[in-house]
């Protein structure tokens, strides 16, 4: 009876137990129909309580979709709530870990009932958002200090995550439970092998976050610190024309001759398609022994499909073909962080069937055919798997770099003209694009450094060829060295 109560009280009394993927959707279809207004609408009538507002995974989506409406400081500031909850967990990664992996109620109940602390990769994406908001605000220097802590937190899950599965291991054997490739039968386990998923070193670092590190220590004048972020990025997703040009040209741009002489922008296209993939629970059933026998126990676990999305190649702008090159993509680093996962929440799984077996040959003894009834529904109600992910993200990153006159420029992606121009200014510039659902949400271009006066230096002196750049840009206005200029609102373009 106990067992029965306090799995009652989870289904009924706990709101980690509703679908994520569920909101999520219903926010996509509102911002489908009604824009991103309306989809913040949405999401924002979810948060009932103090502690809903204040949750990690309310302000991670909360902040994304405030980004995407280029409310850049309200973003910013939801950001800040779910990076102090990413802090706390920090914390307890450094001082105390076996606290983290100590989930009880995910080991006896469900996955569901764990508190959410966030995938890593979306822990090091929240630092990196800062850094960009922070950048579209001209706070360049707090978005140094972003990327710094980006590269903090990243050793902080390295370390934390070499002695979780160890953990969870001596967990499950303690329980009588074994790790072995059966409990995944029927699991479209290639959906965790493909070479895409396999060729990342892990399922947290990603080379955008790199790049942008290079880049903005580069803008600041502090090359030092450049290459080595160009180098990360450069390990994270070799074979990268954008990416090794960065590192490979770093000398050449910084130099003093060179800035004096720059007579064209370096533009950095950061160009954001489509949407992160979804969790979807998939069901299976096992047999599980107990003093009376062999019953069937109910198990779940999630499953992320691969994106179909087609790939964006080309940007053109004043004359010039760059290459979009794919930096990130999140879906594959969902799949990789899934894999990583799965042996931890695999043993887990198993720990609970054991101890829910249990659980219904206790209640059947007691209670007859009733009693092993009740004890089988209640275990598969609350077998679910954890649907929970930062699910406002976008699926790809492209980016593209390369030299532009000042001014207002047409840019097409694919052969296809976006309907208003990019107006760029400055020694660098940084262009933000997120392709979604219809429309192009353009962001606002940040500029730094100014160029020298026209007739000031000689005519030679002319941009190296532009190599590699990012992604389409629509509508932006120049800023100032600090002060970034706003765009205009967001505009129709074809789906890609």
């Amino acid at each position: 009876m106990l067992w029965v109560l306090t799995l009652s009280a989870a289904l009924t009394g706990c709101a980690s137990m509703q679908s994520h993927d569920k909101l999520a959707s219903d926010v996509q279809s509102a911002g489908r129909t009604g824009g991103i207004p309306a989809a913040l609408a949405q999401l924002e009538a979810s948060a009932k309580s103090e502690d809903d507002k204040t949750a990690l995974l309310y302000n991670l989506e909360r902040g994304e979709l405030l980004r995407m409406d280029r409310r850049y400081e309200d973003s910013t500031n939801a950001f800040l709530l779910a990076d102090i909850k990413v802090k706390e967990w920090e914390e307890t990664a450094k001082t105390d870990p076996s606290k983290l992996m100590g989930t009880v109620g995910a080991a006896l109940i469900s996955e569901r009932l764990k508190n959410y602390e966030g995938q890593d990769y979306e822990k090091v994406w929240l630092t990196t958002r800062l850094a960009m908001n922070r950048v579209a605000l001209g706070d360049f220097e707090n978005a140094r200090v972003d990327i710094k802590r980006t590269h903090e937190r990243e050793a902080i899950i390295a370390e934390f995550r070499s002695k979780e599965t160890v953990a969870a291991e001596e967990e499950a054997k303690s329980k009588g439970a074994a790790a072995g490739g059966k409990e995944l039968n029927g699991y479209p386990v290639e959906t965790l092998n493909d070479p895409e998923v396999l060729a990342l070193k892990n399922g947290y670092q990603n080379a955008l976050s790199h790049y942008l590190a290079g880049f903005m220590y580069e803008v600041l004048g502090e090359s030092g610190l450049a290459a080595p972020g160009y180098r990360k990025a450069i390990e994270l997703k070799p074979e990268t024309g954008v990416l090794e040009e960065g590192l490979r040209g770093l000398d050449n741009r910084t130099s003093f001759t060179w800035k004096r002489r720059q007579r064209m922008t370096d533009v950095l296209f950061v160009v954001e398609a489509g949407d992160a993939p979804a969790r979807k629970p998939k069901a299976f059933t096992i047999p599980v022994p107990t003093g009376r026998g062999m019953v069937t126990a109910s198990i779940s676990y999630p499953v992320i499909e691969p994106s179909k999305d087609p790939l964006l190649t080309t940007l053109s702008a004043a004359g010039t073909d760059l290459k979009l090159e794919k930096v990130v993509d999140v879906n594959v680093m969902a799949r990789r962080a899934l894999k990583d996962e799965m042996p931890g929440m695999v043993l887990r799984g198993v720990t609970r069937a054991i101890a829910k077996g249990v659980m219904q040959n206790e209640l059947q003894k007691g209670g007859g055919l009733v009693g092993g009834l009740i004890g089988a529904v209640a275990s598969a109600a609350t077998e679910v798997a954890d649907d929970r992910m930062w699910r406002m993200l976008p699926g790809r990153v492209y980016i593209a770099r390369g030299y532009l006159p000042p001014g207002e420029h047409v840019v097409t992606v694919n052969g296809r003209a976006l309907p208003d121009p990019v107006k760029i200014d400055g020694q660098y510039a940084l262009v933000p694009l997120r392709l979604y659902e219809n429309t192009v949400l353009m962001g606002d271009v940040a500029s730094l450094g100014k160029l020298a006066p026209v007739g000031s230096v000689p005519v030679e002196a002319a941009a190296p060829a532009a190599k590699p750049a990012a992604r389409t840009a629509t509508r932006t206005t120049t800023s100032k060295p600090v002060a970034n200029s706003r765009t205009a609102a967001p505009t129709p373009a074809a789906k890609n």
